[in-house]
């Protein structure tokens, strides 16, 4: 990967010395102002982006092939932490959905909502919904 790195920065450093030489004798065009160094950065990636792609495509591959098994590696890796987050995920779900036995104690939540539910409306709220039906 180095290698094609290193490659890659000469093809660039190259295109930007023939831009370079290029706008200073007015073949190309000089950026506005003080941006003339800025153009010529954006020139020469310009024309050093296709140049790279057709002569380091062996180069290229030679990488793709090296760093290919270590990123299958990382995805099956990834893939299984997924799953077993998934499969504890489930677990947990499915232990909060199963009832408890008869002899085990009520959640704090559980016991809350059942005693409100036994204790039945209140007196406030028995004479507000008869207002309500007399009117």
């Amino acid at each position: 990967m180095l290698r094609y790195t290193l490659m890659r920065l000469g093809i660039f450093v190259g295109c930007f010395v023939v831009v370079w030489a290029l706008v200073y004798s007015g073949v190309a065009p000089r950026g506005l102002g003080a941006s003339n160094g800025m153009w010529m950065i954006m020139l020469a990636l310009v024309v050093s982006a296709p140049i790279s792609f057709v002569a380091l495509r062996k180069e290229r591959d030679r990488a793709s092939e090296r760093i290919a098994p270590r990123l299958d590696r990382s995805i099956d890796r990834v893939k299984s932490n997924l799953a077993a987050n998934r499969s504890q995920e489930d677990e947990a779900d499915d232990a909060a959905r199963t009832p408890a036995p008869a002899g085990a104690p009520a959640k704090d939540t559980d016991a809350g909502n059942a005693k409100a539910a036994e204790s039945g409306p209140d007196s406030e709220d028995v004479k507000a919904s008869e207002g309500v039906k007399a009117s």
